[in-house]
């Protein structure tokens, strides 16, 4: 099995980049990429999600090597929370700076995966 990054390797060399130029372009320092190759450590969330955006490639083929099953996601078409509740029930004052993080790499993914979805609807004529 190929890790996070073998399989981003692979996709720079697939685009005919160079490591230095994927690095440059994303905004990642030499050392942290050389620490994801000797496994010391892992792109965080943020890095994965800009990653995969670039190459325009699931999150789940990134993280896992494994393309998502269509038939497994049940996820209804509805508008999120915030459209059907209106307000939170929460104060941003009261949230860690963590839950804070979390709520904006969430956002982040949220929009990542609406672009992508439009341009597969896009592709496919709908």
């Amino acid at each position: 099995m190929k890790s996070i990054y073998q399989r981003i390797e692979a996709l720079i060399a697939e685009r005919g980049m160079t490591k230095k130029a994927f690095c440059q372009q994303l905004g990642i320092s030499t050392g942290n990429f050389g620490d994801w190759k000797r496994g010391k450590t892992t792109p965080g969330t943020n890095k994965l999600i800009e990653i995969a955006t670039f190459f325009d490639i699931s999150l789940d083929w990134l993280m896992m090597g494994r393309t998502p099953n269509r038939e497994m996601v049940n996820e209804k078409q509805e508008s999120y929370f915030f459209d059907n509740l209106g307000q939170l029930n929460c104060q941003i004052a009261q949230l860690s700076e963590q839950e804070k993080v979390f709520i904006l790499d969430y956002v982040e993914f949220a929009a990542y995966r609406k672009k992508k979805k439009k341009k597969e609807d896009k592709n496919n004529g709908s």
